[in-house]
This record gives structure tokens, C-alpha cells and sequence, in this order.
């Protein structure tokens, strides 16, 4: 057999950190998405914050353990979102200067947040657009709270506010989206 044809063996530590992510990149990835502007961008921030960690971690830099990945990855993309919006706030306003008659389409393709065999394509973009309608400080919380399984606490380290912050943008949050989805629902928009 050659080393072509050799089936190639994970390590533990290899196997266990796919495994993870596999499990967790999705509700990372959606907290990306929240973040930046285009799916590209979310990817990109994703990917850049997971390097990061593997870093830290092979250094033996990382403090925590496994159990400190989410907040720290929360926190780092949170971070770099911030940044990479700076960088192209800063580039776009210098293109403006150069060329004032440059205009930048941005479309974004369609990428469910809500992908279940339950809620149909209709539904799901009118609840994407509901979500998208709340203040980021409010969306980037309940996304963290229901898609990304965190507690309050770590919901507050990861976007360095106070566990209580956390949980009143929560609540507050989930009451304004309940009350665009009852204005939708009334118009006859929604069917959920």
C-alpha cells in the first residue's frame, strides 16, 4: 500500500478538536455573521479567531482549558469584527475621497440562521429579518443565549458587560423581537 493509498489517522487531540468544532462552529458562525457585514467577512472572523486560539494553545499560552475556548473565542471575534469594520470604514472613506462616484452594491446571499426541517424558507427569512431589525446589542445576546447555548455569564465576559447587563438585553431583546414578529403577524406577513 502507498502513502496514497494509506488511510490517513487522526491523532486523539486531532479527533477531539474537530469533534468540537463540529459541534460549536455553527453557533460561532452565526455569532460571525451577527458581527460583520457579509458572510465572507463572518467567515473570515471566524477562522481568524479559531487560528488565534490554536496559537495561544500551542504555545501553552492558553489559560482555562477547554471550557475557556467559548469566551475567548466569543470575546476575539467580537474583536476582530470590531476591527475589520474600522479597517473598512477607514478604506471605504478613502476610496470616497479618491472617486466620488464609486458606488459599492453589497448584496448578501441567502444563509439561514434557522435551519430546521420545521420552519419553512419563508418563515425563516422573516425571522433573520426580525433579528437583523433589533439593536446589535440586543441580537448579538440572544444569538449568543439560544444558537450559542451560553449562559448569561459567559454571554457578559465574552461581550464585557455584567451578567445582569447580559440577561436584560436578553429579556429586553426577546420583547421587542416578539413584538415585530405581532406587527408582522397582524399585517398577515407571518404565518407563524
Amino acid at each position: 500500500m502507498s502513502a496514497i493509498e494509506a488511510p490517513t489517522q487522526l491523532s486523539p487531540a486531532t479527533a477531539a478538536w474537530r469533534a468540537w468544532l463540529d459541534e460549536h462552529g455553527p453557533k460561532l458562525f452565526l455569532f460571525a455573521k451577527n458581527q460583520t457585514r457579509t458572510h465572507e467577512d463572518a467567515q473570515d472572523v471566524l477562522q481568524d479567531a479559531i487560528v488565534k486560539l490554536v496559537d495561544k494553545i500551542r504555545a501553552g499560552e492558553f489559560v482555562g482549558g477547554q471550557d475557556a475556548w467559548h469566551p475567548y473565542l466569543y470575546t476575539t471575534i467580537r474583536r476582530l469584527a470590531i476591527d475589520l469594520s474600522r479597517k473598512d470604514d477607514r478604506r471605504k472613506r478613502r476610496e470616497d475621497h479618491v472617486s466620488e462616484d464609486v458606488q459599492i452594491d453589497q448584496l448578501e446571499a441567502f444563509h439561514p440562521w434557522f435551519d430546521s426541517e420545521e420552519s419553512d424558507d419563508e418563515t425563516r427569512g422573516q425571522l433573520e429579518s426580525a433579528l437583523k431589525t433589533l439593536p446589535e446589542k440586543f441580537s448579538s445576546v440572544i444569538i449568543m443565549k439560544i444558537w450559542g447555548d451560553r449562559t448569561f455569564a459567559e454571554i457578559g465576559e465574552a461581550l464585557e458587560i455584567s451578567q445582569n447587563t447580559a440577561a436584560s438585553r436578553y429579556r429586553y431583546g426577546l420583547e421587542a423581537l416578539k413584538r415585530e414578529l405581532a406587527s408582522a403577524r397582524k399585517r398577515g406577513d407571518l404565518s407563524i
